[in-house]
């Protein structure tokens, strides 16, 4: 069954007591990224459950939102370094 877009959702939990972090995603995304991390580092992330990992608390970062003033600095040091964003053809996904 597939799920919508809606549906994919993703929920963190860990307490102050352990240091992993449970992660537990339908993000099609996100799971390819986690099995990936899990290949490269088996020490430290890795299985439990279906659909779920457990990784070190480190990996769960929240930061502060871009401003247009750090997005401009972001976009001229990539600019300078000669990295151009994909091209996007006619038939890619845009929401």
């Amino acid at each position: 069954m597939e799920l919508s877009r809606y549906e994919q959702e993703t929920i963190i939990l860990y307490n102050q007591a352990e240091q992993t972090a449970s992660v537990y995603t339908h993000d099609p995304k996100l799971l390819k990224k986690l099995a990936r991390l899990m290949k490269e580092y088996p020490q430290q992330i890795r299985p439990d459950g279906p659909n779920t990992y457990l990784v070190p608390k480190g990996c769960v970062l929240i930061r502060e939102p871009y401003s247009e003033k750090r997005r401009a600095a972001a976009s001229e040091r990539a600019k300078a370094a000669g990295i151009r964003p994909p091209k996007r053809g006619a038939g890619s996904k845009t929401e």
